[in-house]
């Protein structure tokens, strides 16, 4: 869990332009409705039960407040607290939310059964991603029947900044928008940032040139992978999706003439799919 990631999501959020271009404090911006928000962003897959302390730490928000937003999204049944373990874990109605993004996601219906047919083809995992800050979550998955495959599943996030799928989003945002997320991530890790714009610049290469983006070691060492951006006609943020396998299953030279062009030409048909329903 990242220390102070949500305060600092939280301090540019509330902040809108001024006259001068200067950030003003932002009145419509509901404070303890966004930090009650964060509290419930702190459970992920791996770290699904965590007491005050954690929840502080994971937020950067203060133990006191913390403790009022547990206590009250308790009461509300967000969260269930267990009295052995003197943690948290997320309540059924926090859980209902979720399935009904997942539920009115349409294209998860139209893509799925094209993303299977391009897993078992490449004997890869195929994945469709929509962005989450500076990460991308998976909102459909869909896995090979090799025998080794990425131990990823629904919900798994993975990095914006190293990814093939991380950098097709950045190369389909207006420029405006990628200069903001890679301000980001450039002040999150400035050591190796020169080599993580050098990567993301190659995407923007890669896209541009042939309509998807690599990463070949550069996430995971042994892990390479190709992406593509769908942008919604109707104005919805962009989705993308991703074909990875570990490198001994998928080499450069496989991504680059056979499975990067087979996932444009899946991605072309699910644009086409949506246009129709």
């Amino acid at each position: 869990m990242t220390t102070g990631s949500s305060t600092e999501w939280l301090a540019r959020a509330r902040e809108e332009g001024g006259p001068s271009g200067e950030p003003k404090r932002d009145r419509q911006f509901v404070e303890a409705l966004a930090r009650g928000l964060e509290v419930l962003r702190a459970f992920q897959p791996n770290h699904a039960q965590l007491g005050n302390q954690e929840i502080a730490r994971a937020t950067g928000l203060p133990k006191p407040t913390v403790s009022r937003l547990t206590y009250t999204l308790t009461k509300l049944g967000y969260l269930t607290y267990s009295e052995r373990l003197g943690k948290y874990h997320l309540g059924a109605p926090a859980l209902a939310l979720g399935y009904a993004v997942l539920s009115n996601m349409g294209i998860r219906q139209l893509a799925r059964p094209h993303m299977q047919e391009l897993a078992d083809y490449s004997g890869a995992s195929v994945a469709l991603g929509s962005r989450d800050r500076l990460n991308l979550i998976y909102v459909e998955y869909c896995r090979s029947n090799a025998a080794v495959t990425l131990r990823l599943d629904l919900g798994s996030k993975v990095p914006i900044a190293t990814t093939s799928m991380g950098r097709a989003l950045l190369a389909a945002l207006p420029e405006s928008e990628r200069e903001h997320l890679m301000d980001f991530i450039a002040k999150r890790d400035p050591e190796r940032w020169p080599q993580i714009r050098a990567g993301i610049e190659r995407g923007i290469e890669d896209y541009a040139s042939r309509g998807f983006t690599m990463s070949i070691g550069e996430w995971k060492s042994d892990v390479n992978g190709v992406g593509v951006p769908m942008i919604p006609s109707d104005g919805s943020p962009i989705m993308v999706f991703n074909c990875g396998a570990p490198s001994f299953q998928l080499s450069r030279d496989r991504l680059e003439t056979d499975i990067g062009p087979r996932l444009v030409n899946m991605v072309r048909g699910v644009e086409v799919l949506l246009g129709h329903h």
